[in-house]
């Protein structure tokens, strides 16, 4: 299936536009010795005006683009036909060009072509070759090209940004960047790009194709690079660790981003608020709810989603199938990143540590919520009673004192609760669970402050202090008591 594209001219067409407007030109080359592709490029390399130097004439009657021969206008002309007369055998893609096709089959199913299959004339020498490796080119243009990625020349350089590429093709298309130029527009949902390799890539997202297979299991993919991701499954070597918490993984930039779980680092940061993440990912779909584009809508119920995953992960609700299951008290989980977080209070791992303490804390959110008592600053106040918060949940959560408002259900039971973590307290004393439990004697309990609390019977460490006669006490409940008889006392 050819991927569609914004406009379209019938393939039949081109052959025929092509001759008329080349039909005087390619005399006048072969007389005037037109200059060729590096020659012009090696003119005009510190700026992005060398597009318009091309000889005129060989002019695509769609976009007006300007070319210098009948081969070059000819294969551009295909990206306007949608034409991909070059097929696959092994798998069925096709390309515009043989040398795509040449590439996929080398690299997706380690042949190389014959050479009839080729465009190139039977009768042709590749006359320069690279001395530093032997390949050989019948250009010497690409071989030039190809010494760059020996000497790691990059000759055309950005006047923006400072940004060096070892091709012209490539300075142009980042330029884009700084212009906000994006031509290449869907047809679907009106998404625009800088590239028209951007936009075919894109429209896999309506047609839901897949045309890159696995060799070795039945999944496929969308893109290529999802692809190469995927047979590193298969390799199985995982060579990058961790040496916060030993965890290995396949690419060096998973470990990358892994490592921000330690270190707390959110370097992309929302163009509308302050809020922080640590993966560009995370930032988009947050953007989303600022500009309001929630495109993922549960059939269910109707309630809209920036993420694919968070809709997946909601519709479980709906299905209400718990099949991740704890090991070690049967509790079960809709997700298995919730087993996972479960399964360290049996283990008292505690993966996350403060930079500026030494506490430590069983979820990545717990750490980022505790560092925000360094910063110290409160700036989320109530209105009532003008008591100050560091986080606006905590705010929220507060207001509720003053509103009486208990949003939260036990589900065995009638009762209500404004806090959320007091709700699941309170429905463990329905299901009997004890997910804390004492590393010394083995009791377990409901909740983590009566752990602590008990604690304190092994430690023996009196920490309550009596600022009347300087006894000390294990409790704050048991200091308070006593402090009560010095009243008495005064009285």
């Amino acid at each position: 299936m050819s991927d569609p594209e914004p406009c379209r001219i019938k393939q039949e067409d081109t052959e025929e536009l092509i001759g008329v407007m080349v039909k005087e030109e390619t005399e006048d080359e072969e007389k005037h010795h037109v200059k060729s592709e590096e020659e012009t490029q090696s003119e005009t390399e510190d700026s992005i005006s060398m597009e318009r130097t091309a000889v005129k004439g060989l002019t695509c009657t769609q976009c007006g683009k300007t070319f210098k021969n009948k081969h070059t206008l000819k294969s551009h002309m295909k990206t306007h036909t949608g034409g991909k007369p070059h097929h696959c055998t092994d798998c069925g893609e096709s390309f515009m060009q043989s040398s795509f096709l040449q590439k996929h089959r080398k690299v997706y199913h380690n042949l190389v072509v014959k050479q009839e299959e080729s465009e190139e004339p039977s009768d042709a020498r590749k006359a320069y070759a690279c001395s530093l490796c032997g390949k050989s080119f019948y250009r010497q243009f690409n071989l030039r090209q190809h010494q760059r990625i020996h000497t790691g020349e990059q000759p055309y350089t950005c006047a923006e940004c400072g940004r060096s590429f070892k091709q012209l093709s490539n300075l142009k298309v980042h330029h884009k960047i700084h212009t906000g130029e994006k031509p290449n527009t869907c047809d679907q949902c009106g998404k625009t790009f800088s590239r028209l390799s951007s936009l075919q890539n894109h429209y896999r997202l309506h047609t839901k194709e897949k045309p890159f297979s696995c060799s070795l299991c039945t999944m496929r993919f969308a893109y290529k690079q999802s692809l190469q991701k995927h047979r590193l499954i298969h390799a199985g070597v995982k060579e990058f660790v961790c040496f916060g918490c030993k965890k290995t993984f396949l690419r060096a930039e998973d470990l990358k981003l892994h490592m921000r779980m330690h270190t707390g680092e959110r370097p992309y940061k929302c163009s509308h608020c302050d809020k922080r993440f640590s993966r560009s990912e995370c930032r988009n779909a947050h953007e989303k709810i600022h500009t309001g584009k929630a495109t993922f809508t549960c059939t269910q119920c109707w309630k809209s989603f920036t993420q694919l995953g968070n809709l997946n992960a909601h519709m479980m609700i709906h299905n209400g199938e718990k099949k991740h299951k704890c090991d070690q008290c049967d509790k079960t989980f809709l997700r298995p990143s919730q087993l996972n977080i479960h399964l360290r209070r049996h283990t008292n791992e505690k993966p996350y540590s403060c930079s500026k303490c030494e506490k430590s804390f069983i979820r990545v959110g717990d750490l980022n919520r505790h560092q925000m008592v360094h910063i110290g600053v409160k700036k989320h106040a109530c209105t009532k009673c003008e008591k100050t918060f560091v986080r606006v949940a905590d705010l929220k959560r507060h207001q509720r004192t003053h509103s009486g408002e208990k949003p939260y259900k036990c589900s065995h039971c009638d009762k209500r609760f404004g806090d959320v973590q007091i709700l699941k307290a309170h429905e463990r004393i329905h299901t009997g669970e004890k997910p804390f439990t004492c590393t010394e004697c083995g009791k377990s309990f409901t909740q983590l402050a009566h752990l602590k609390s008990h604690m304190l019977i092994h430690n023996r460490e009196k920490t309550h202090k009596c600022d009347q006669c300087g006894k000390t006490f294990l409790r704050t409940s048991e200091l308070k008591i006593h402090l009560r008889a010095h009243a008495v006392e005064r009285s």
